[in-house]
């Protein structure tokens, strides 16, 4: 029988995990509201609009080279060139500047090229003398100039709707007189941890306790700057507890992310109060490895990750599948994660069944450049040191058992 919570936690089936993303993706519906802030307050906002040139880039024709401006229509047939130079051009410079026929212009990086000179000769390429400049190899027309608009011409795009507006895209709105954009408001997150057993760092642990690390590896996974994020730090195993802390957080935040409490267990309680509260659940059940015991729904406008407890299991499944939603809840583009491609450096035998991130460390490459695996603990979900000596993580196929060595399979690099 359903538990009222949009679906059977009991008799669900296991979702592989591109099922189970593809699903938390649907319901990870993007915010809408905007706000338009100064340029220099929207980095590492999310862009809200496309953005289109206000200006060629560049503006101008200007010299990619310290060197001599010269018409290459001048110079005799060689071997030997001399040049008079007759002038001299810095970057922002704005008046006008020409020179005799067969004359040459000093020019700096950057500096605009007057119309009628065709070619930069950089200064390494030539020697003064005591009338101008002399050379040997004689320059193309074209060289060493940055034509008006060969980067972008105005009212050409340079971003898109759901990117983040990090260095390089900064550098581009500047560059083409933003002042201004549109992004999207931040993401409003509540995160807390369940169970009893949690004591905060620094504080005093008794038997059967364990310090919180779910807490702080989560704080520095939502520390971004189109976050608002809400720590309520550790909510105790008390059922009417953890209901208004649930509640509360689903009437203000986005999303709400929590640990532990998600699976079958006697004080697992969070599946049966995410119900109570009117929540749908559309997610408990994945075949992966680690974080079987993953939960994710909706209630109203907020979008509800129950994690697993156990600190690796909730690093894997965060990055495997929660913050791929959180990102489209954020109104980002999906980027779903690149893997490599690498070798094992030993052979594996394992239970077949789900698909399994296993940590693991570099171990050089092989001849044709290839990275090599050294797998870690075979057991570690528990053990959070692991991901700190890790070096990224091995995807093991659902399907496969005894894998031997130099096996070529995709590695999530951290």
């Amino acid at each position: 029988m359903a538990d009222g919570c949009g679906c059977d936690q009991h008799a669900q089936k296991y979702l592989t995990v591109p099922e189970a993303l593809a699903r938390g993706l649907a319901i990870a519906d993007p915010v809408t509201e905007t706000e338009t802030l100064p340029l220099i307050d929207a980095i590492g906002r999310v862009l809200a609009e496309d953005c289109i040139s206000k200006v060629d880039m560049p503006a101008f024709d200007n010299s990619a080279m310290d060197g001599y401006a010269i018409r290459t229509a001048d110079m005799s047939d060689g071997p030997i060139f001399n040049l008079p130079v007759a002038g001299r051009i810095a970057a922002g410079d704005t008046g006008a500047h020409s020179a005799p026929a067969g004359a040459a212009l000093r020019i700096f990086t950057g500096a605009p090229v007057p119309a009628d000179f065709d070619a930069v000769l950089m200064q390494e390429d030539c020697e003064t003398t005591a009338d101008g400049i002399r050379f040997t190899r004689r320059p193309k027309p074209g060289q060493h100039i940055r034509r008006m608009g060969e980067d972008l011409k105005a009212g050409a795009p340079i971003l898109r709707q759901g990117c983040e507006i990090t260095a390089r895209e900064a550098a581009a709105l500047a560059s083409t007189g933003f002042c201004e954009v549109t992004v999207f408001r931040k993401l409003k997150i509540t995160l807390f941890s369940t169970g009893n057993e949690l004591r905060q760092p620094g504080e005093p642990l008794g038997p059967g306790q364990i310090y919180n690390s779910n807490r702080y590896m989560l704080r520095a996974l939502l520390t971004k700057p189109w976050i608002d994020l809400t720590d309520k730090g550790q909510v105790e195993d008390d059922p009417e507890r953890l209901e208004k802390a649930l509640r509360q957080a689903c009437d203000n935040a986005d999303l709400i992310v929590t640990t532990g409490g998600v699976s079958v267990g006697d004080e697992d309680h969070m599946p049966r109060l995410f119900a109570a509260i009117g929540g749908k659940t559309d997610v408990m059940k994945v075949a992966m490895k680690p974080g079987k015991p993953i939960m994710f729904g909706r209630r109203g406008r907020a979008l509800y990750i129950g994690l697993p407890g156990n600190p690796v299991s909730a690093y894997v499944t965060w990055q495997i599948i929660g913050s791929q939603m959180m990102a489209r809840r954020a109104g980002l583009r999906h980027m779903p994660p690149t893997p490599e491609q690498a070798v094992l450096a030993e052979p594996l035998q394992r239970q077949a069944g789900r698909q399994e991130y296993r940590p693991v460390t570099i171990d050089g490459t092989t001849p044709d450049g290839t990275l090599q695996l050294r797998l870690m603990a075979a057991s570690y979900s528990g053990r959070v040191a692991t991901l700190a000596q890790a070096d990224g993580l091995a995807v093991i196929p659902a399907e496969t058992k005894g894998l031997p060595k130099g096996y070529r399979l995709p590695f999530l690099r951290f």
